[in-house]
């Protein structure tokens, strides 16, 4: 895989990190993981004037995103509400792209080399050991976190598929930017009242700003890598943005660190380097 596109996917995973960790630390998760969504879309915004518009081919795979995303947000915000980010975090990212690697060859008929599978299994076996120190979780956390990796898989699919339909992959991600924080305030409005709503919006908009644009621009790198390499190998490379979580998790969240993040960080960077030279 060419360097550039792995130091770009490794750098969205930075910015993937962080937005969760601003999801994690807020008050209101639900209302949050929103606030996220909708500063992705205002970050896009002043693009789409400057891009062509999607290939009419792409269209349908917009829309189905916009679905796929809200249960997204609304699984991140249920499973960091029951869990820690040290469990809840590598469970959801880690296992999307095995699911992704055992199907790939059957729906987007990539056959990935022996060599990009280590690569993959490796990072994924990396990312769901840390998951394995965390301190305090629970069943509903875990089934929460596996459910999010399914929705994961499915929306890679389609994006990953839209995006090479669009012609463009950045007018792709932007425009299937704008629907998902219509759906989510829209649900969070008829469940909490607009009142309430508007009154999360006012204290924390800067949340959403600068979560949301890291968001949209950790995603638009992630498939504009995917129009360059298959899907399964970006999908499993992309959740490396677990080794800068679990940074964050020690020194903001003061989550204690134990032997398996070590371990784990080794076995991620192994499988970074298989990849590298698949």
């Amino acid at each position: 895989m060419p360097l550039d596109v792995i130091l770009l996917v490794l750098f969205g995973a930075l910015l993937h990190a962080t937005w969760n960790a601003i999801v994690k630390a807020g008050s209101d998760k639900s209302l949050d993981a929103a606030l996220i969504s909708a500063g992705g879309a205002v970050s896009a915004l002043p693009f789409l004037a400057f891009l062509p518009l999607p290939q009419n081919a792409a269209w349908p795979f917009i829309g189905a995103s916009a679905i796929l995303q809200f249960v997204y947000f609304q699984l991140v915000a249920a499973a960091y509400r029951a869990g820690d980010i040290g469990l809840v975090y590598p469970l959801m990212r880690g296992c999307a792209p095995l699911l992704i690697a055992a199907t790939s060859g059957v729906v987007l008929r990539e056959n990935l080399s022996g060599a990009a599978l280590a690569g993959v299994m490796t990072i994924s076996a990396g990312v769901l050991t840390l998951a394995l120190e965390a301190r305090r979780g629970s069943g509903r956390a875990v089934v929460l976190s596996i459910a999010n990796a399914f929705v994961i898989a499915c929306y890679t699919y389609v994006d990953g598929i839209g995006a090479r339909l669009s012609g463009n992959a950045v007018s792709y991600t932007l425009w299937m930017s704008l629907l998902p924080p219509v759906l989510l305030f829209g649900w969070a409005a008829s469940r909490r009242g607009s009142q309430a709503v508007l009154r999360h919006v006012r204290r924390n908009w800067w949340r959403g700003l600068i979560g949301g644009a890291g968001s949209i621009a950790s995603y638009g790198l992630a498939l504009w890598a995917m129009t360059k390499a298959p899907v399964a190998t970006i999908a499993a490379l992309r959740e490396t943005a677990i080794v800068f979580a679990l940074v964050i998790s020690v020194a903001v969240f003061k989550e204690k660190a134990g032997a398996w993040r070590y371990v784990a960080g080794v076995v991620i960077a192994a499988g970074v380097l298989v990849l590298r030279l698949a």
